[in-house]
C-alpha cells in the first residue's frame, strides 16, 4: 500500500459537486467518488455537520481524509475511503443546502467565502490492490463514526451483490423499509436491515446467522450479478407474517422477532389466523406475561421462555419456605433457601398465577424434573 499526503482547497474539492442520490456523489471536478458502492449514505446529524463548518470558519484542522486511487485509466480515478461525512457536508453547504449560524453560503460577505473556499485540506491518497485498500478502510474507520459490523461487510465483500442489495435494503423508502418497518429493527442506512436479511437467508443454505457465518455466505455470493433471491426471500417472510397475524394491529409488539426463523419452520402449515389473533389478544390482557414481544413466537412455539413469565418477589417466596419448614414440596428433603426455587403449584399454562396461595417451593433437582414434564 503507498500512503501519499495531498493538499488541496475547499474550493477545489466542492468544484462539480452532484449529489444524485443512488446513482452517487461526485465532486473534485468530476475526479471523486465521494460516495462508493460500499459506503453508507449521509448520516451526520445537524449539530455534526454544522461542527464541520464552524472548523472550517474558524481555521482549526479538520481530521485527515483519505482517497483511493483507482487501478487504470477510470473515469473518476479517486473515492472516499474516509472523510464521506466531512466532504458531504463542506459540498452541502457551499452548495446551499442549509444554513449555519442562520446564513446560507450565500449570506456570506465575500471575504467569509473566500476564507471557507481557501481552506486547506490533508488528504491522503491511497494505492494498492483491492483487499489492501479494504483492509486500509476498516482501520482507518476505527475511530470518528464508528462503522456497524455489516457497513464494514459492505467494503470487504464489495460487488455486484451487495450493490444491488443496498437498493433493497438500505435506501431510504426502499422495498424492505415499506414492507417490513414494522417488523424489522434498526436502522436501515446503517445496514441493520440488510444485516437481518443475511442473517435469515444464510441460514437457508446452511450457514450459521453468526458474524462469521454471514461473511461466509457473502464471500460465496459476492460476484452474482443481482440480489434478486434475497428480496425475494424477504417479500416471501414479510407475506407470510402479515397472513398469520395482524400487523396493522399488533405492530408495538412485532418488530424485531426473529421472523425469518418461523418462517422457515412454520410456513408450510397450515395456521389458523382468526384463533392466532384470539390467543394474541388474551396473552396481551395477561398480567403473567413480561414480555409482549414474545406473544407472536410463543403462540406458534409453545416455548414460555419468550414471555418472561412474571416470577413470585422474594416476600412470597421466603414465606412459602417458612410454611414448609425448608423442605422440598415434591421430595421433602431440607435444604437452605438459596438452593430451592420458587415454583406454581398450578403451572401457568393452565392458569395458575403468581400469587402465595399458588406458591410452593422446590428443590432445584425436583424444579427442573418438574419442569421437563
Amino acid at each position: 500500500m503507498n500512503i501519499t499526503p495531498i493538499k488541496l482547497t475547499v474550493r477545489e474539492l466542492v468544484e462539480g459537486y452532484a449529489d444524485n442520490g443512488e446513482g452517487g456523489v461526485i465532486g473534485y471536478g468530476g475526479r471523486l467518488d465521494i460516495r462508493p458502492a460500499y459506503q453508507r449514505e449521509f448520516i451526520y446529524k445537524d449539530a455534526q455537520r454544522e461542527a464541520v463548518i464552524s472548523t472550517v470558519k474558524q481555521g482549526f484542522p479538520l481530521n485527515v481524509m483519505y482517497w483511493a486511487k483507482r487501478d487504470g485509466d477510470a473515469a473518476v480515478p479517486y473515492e472516499v475511503m474516509d472523510g464521506q461525512q466531512r466532504t458531504i457536508s463542506l459540498c452541502q453547504f457551499v452548495n446551499g443546502d442549509f444554513a449555519h449560524d442562520m446564513r446560507f453560503f450565500n449570506n456570506l460577505a465575500e471575504d467569509e467565502k473566500k476564507k471557507i473556499l481557501d481552506y486547506g485540506l490533508m488528504v491522503y491518497i491511497c494505492e494498492g490492490t483491492d483487499s489492501e485498500k479494504l483492509k486500509w478502510f476498516e482501520t482507518i474507520n476505527i475511530a470518528g463514526e464508528t462503522l456497524t459490523a455489516q457497513e464494514l461487510r459492505n467494503a470487504v465483500y464489495a460487488g455486484p451483490y451487495l450493490a444491488d442489495a443496498k437498493r433493497y435494503f438500505s435506501r431510504r423508502n426502499c422495498p424492505a423499509w415499506q414492507r417490513g418497518k414494522d417488523l424489522l429493527a434498526g436502522d436501515l442506512v446503517r445496514q441493520d436491515y440488510l444485516e437481518t436479511a443475511l442473517r435469515w437467508k444464510c441460514r437457508t443454505e446452511g450457514c450459521s446467522d453468526s458474524a462469521d457465518g454471514i461473511a461466509r455466505y457473502l464471500a460465496v455470493h459476492q460476484h452474482d450479478a443481482n440480489a434478486l433471491a434475497l428480496w425475494q426471500y424477504m417479500e416471501s417472510v414479510f407475506t407470510w407474517v402479515e397472513g398469520t397475524f395482524d400487523v396493522a394491529k399488533r405492530k408495538k409488539i412485532m418488530k424485531g422477532v426473529d421472523w425469518g426463523r418461523l418462517y422457515d419452520r412454520y410456513h408450510e402449515a397450515v395456521l389458523d389466523r382468526a384463533s392466532i389473533d384470539s390467543e394474541v389478544a388474551r396473552l396481551m390482557l395477561d398480567s403473567e406475561v413480561q414480555k409482549k414481544s414474545g406473544i407472536c413466537p410463543y403462540v406458534l412455539t409453545h416455548d414460555e421462555r419468550l414471555l418472561n413469565l412474571r416470577a413470585f418477589p422474594e416476600d412470597i417466596a421466603l414465606a412459602a419456605y417458612e410454611r414448609q419448614d425448608g423442605k422440598c414440596a415434591l421430595c421433602g428433603e431440607r435444604f437452605d433457601f438459596v438452593f430451592m426455587d420458587a415454583d406454581h403449584i398450578t403451572p401457568w399454562c393452565e392458569g395458575g398465577k403468581t400469587v402465595a396461595e399458588n406458591c410452593q417451593m422446590l428443590c432445584r433437582t425436583c424444579n427442573r424434573r418438574k419442569g421437563a414434564k
